[in-house]
């Protein structure tokens, strides 16, 4: 257990009593050699928890945090850690284990007084699992006390690369309703990690067939197969199976862009607006996923879908770039890998005229040099002198005072009866 770098802690152990451990995923992550360099440290201590991280907070310049009063659990943020500390559960190490998820998660290290090596404790096979890439939950009534662990299964398969054990997948189905009685921002935290795993395209498709958001799909989908396919309206839009990191690299999404795209196309294939809101998912988030999924239909829904971007009206492509200027790898995953890499030329080019489309002249320098009052039709003209510009019918660089201006006299003109 040399990958626990016990020694690096900012916690000394000498301030903990006999009979703590380090319980969960640190452990496992550990066994597995994915520890990250601060990993989040959750103990077990034979004691109150919540009292504990306060008085090592006192104790150690750090603060505490009441996570769940009833059960004594605390956290202490310590220089860049985060540590939880919670009562054991039982009157030993290996009855608190026992009331877990997975035996993945149900492994300890105890942790050694002065002189004495780590231990690991393993009562109930999870070292085995570990070597079978395997999920196995320890009992079913064990998922049922806290429902959340239903979805927690497809999570850690699609993080770990693990499968889930036939019994341990019937449990998750059979009980999927009472995902509904969690709380959504719960629910919401779990999705998240599940759509950033490298995995997770597969773990939504876990999701999707086992129908686990069936409680929180909107009425109108009375099943998680029919709101999947309300996300796919057409057999031209792949399911969120495709939405890889493989199928990233084949499009050119560098790895830093294929982070950040995966996740956001994934959830977008899974959730309707109406579902993220019921999740109390942030408006920022919603509309995310709500203009991806347009856009994506609207793609599927064109006769030239061969041309990719580039078979959409001139004023779609550039209403497309104006509300997925952020997000535009994340449709870039739905075309095929030439379309894609094409537009992610120039998607990078922060300069491309539409791909990050602005006017060539800011509206307070036209007001001045044609005497206009500020009101919809200043925005109008704007709107126009974006266009021109962003298909190429202006200079990338022109002086407010030549040819924008020329094209801004004669839009005037042009429309000086039909806009107030």
């Amino acid at each position: 257990m040399d990958a626990l770098s016990i020694e690096a802690w900012p916690l000394p152990l000498s301030l903990l009593p006999p009979g703590s451990a380090l319980v969960g995923g640190a452990v496992r992550d550990g066994l597995l050699g994915r520890l990250r360099e601060r990993p989040d440290l959750d103990l077990v201590v034979p004691g109150d928890g919540l009292a504990m991280s306060r008085r090592l907070a006192r104790e150690l310049g750090g603060t505490a945090v009441v996570l769940d009063p009833e059960r004594s659990i605390g956290r202490l943020v310590l220089q860049g850690w985060t540590i939880d500390l919670a009562r054991q559960r039982g009157d030993t190490l290996v009855e608190d284990l026992a009331r877990r998820d997975f035996t993945i998660n149900a492994l300890a290290v105890a942790l050694p007084l002065a002189g004495q090596p780590l231990a690991l404790v393993d009562p109930l096979g999870g070292m085995e699992d570990l070597r079978q890439r395997r999920l196995r939950a320890i009992a079913e009534a064990n998922l049922l006390d806290d429902p959340l662990r239903l979805l927690r299964g497809p999570r850690l398969a699609a993080e770990l690369g693990f499968t889930m054990t036939p019994e341990t997948w019937d449990w998750t189905v059979r009980h999927r309703a009472r995902l509904g009685s969690v709380a959504g921002e719960r629910v919401l935290a779990e999705l998240l990690r599940l759509v950033e795993a490298d995995d997770g395209a597969r773990g939504v498709d876990l999701l999707v067939r086992g129908g686990l958001l069936d409680s929180w799909i909107a009425p109108s989908a009375s099943s998680a197969p029919a709101a999947f396919a309300v996300a796919h309206p057409s057999p031209l839009l792949p399911p969120a199976t495709h939405l890889t990191p493989e199928a990233a690299r084949l499009r050119g999404l560098t790895e830093a862009e294929a982070r950040s795209a995966l996740p956001i196309a994934r959830l977008a294939a899974l959730l309707d607006e109406s579902t993220l809101r019921a999740l109390r998912a942030s408006n920022k988030l919603r509309s995310r996923c709500r203009q991806l999924r347009r856009w994506r239909q609207r793609l599927v829904a064109l006769d030239r879908a061969d041309q990719g971007l580039g078979g959409l009206p001139e004023a779609e492509q550039l209403e497309l770039h104006r509300q997925l200027e952020g997000d535009l790898p994340a449709l870039l995953l739905d075309l095929t890998p030439s379309q894609a890499a094409a537009a992610l030329r120039r998607w990078r080019d922060p300069e491309d005229p539409l791909f990050h489309p602005r006017p060539p002249v800011d509206g307070l320098e036209l007001q001045k040099a044609l005497g206009l009052p500020p009101g919809p039709r200043l925005g109008r003209l704007l709107d126009h002198l974006m266009r021109e510009r962003a298909f190429g019918r202006l200079p990338r660089h022109d002086p407010a005072d030549s040819r924008t201006l020329q094209l801004a006299r004669r839009w005037i003109a042009a429309t000086a009866d039909s806009l107030p």
